[in-house]
């Protein structure tokens, strides 16, 4: 199997697409209710689906990049905040915290090797 996509709830279309494109997004389906972005590199994808009713989303979506500072220095130059600056974490990864209109949580990160091939890797099925 592989990941498709993640939706993201968002309160405000036109907000929330105009954020997704200033971080460099591309926008492959434009519907009222829905839009689809396809990531810079890979084939990833995610979505935006409006909802008219009050929201918290807890789920935190994070983009990898390996150009991880310059990046950030791009997007704040453009006007994205950050609450978090990239920050060298304990588990390896280094990361940055922003939030897009609707509040949801955003990682940009960079792990390189590390993101599948941790020190405390395990390797589990059924």
């Amino acid at each position: 199997m592989e990941l498709n996509q993640v939706t993201l709830p968002v309160s405000n279309m036109a907000d929330a697409v105009q954020f997704y494109l200033k971080l460099g997004f591309t926008q492959i389906v434009d519907a009222p209710q829905y839009a689809r972005f396809s990531c810079p590199d890979g084939a990833s994808t995610f979505s935006l689906s409006l909802e008219s009713d009050t929201f918290e989303n807890h789920s935190v979506i994070y983009f990898e990049h390996k150009a991880l500072d310059e990046l950030c220095e791009d997007l704040a130059q453009k006007g994205i905040v950050f609450e978090q600056a990239p920050t060298e974490q304990p588990y390896l990864w280094k990361e940055a915290i922003i939030k897009d209109p609707s509040g949801n949580k955003i990682k940009l990160y960079w792990a390189g090797e590390n993101r599948l091939n941790p020190p405390w890797k395990v390797e589990k099925r059924a």
